[in-house]
């Protein structure tokens, strides 16, 4: 089992153990963060997820490609004007 071999290992070594997945008896934690801001439809069994970025991401880039084909992106505040000399 994992945990047993963390708990091990752990005590048995004189730097700190970090773990993915290892169990709460290494010294820290690590994980990918795409995976623990749900940016992607499959969860490892050891992440916990803290949002569902996923959906978020897709409804931006939705809204983005819509206001590009109705040609109301980039509008007056997003285009840089030359100046002129006058």
């Amino acid at each position: 089992m994992a945990e047993g071999l963390a708990e091990e290992v752990t005590r048995a070594v004189r730097v700190p153990t970090i773990g993915i997945g290892a169990s709460p008896a290494c010294d820290g934690q690590i994980l990918v963060t795409d995976d623990m801001l749900g940016v992607f439809e499959w969860t490892p069994k050891f992440v916990r997820r803290y949002a569902d970025l996923r959906s978020v991401i897709d409804g931006a880039a939705a809204a983005y490609a819509a206001d590009v084909r109705a040609v109301t992106f980039p509008g007056e505040a997003e285009v840089y004007r030359f100046k002129s000399k006058g």
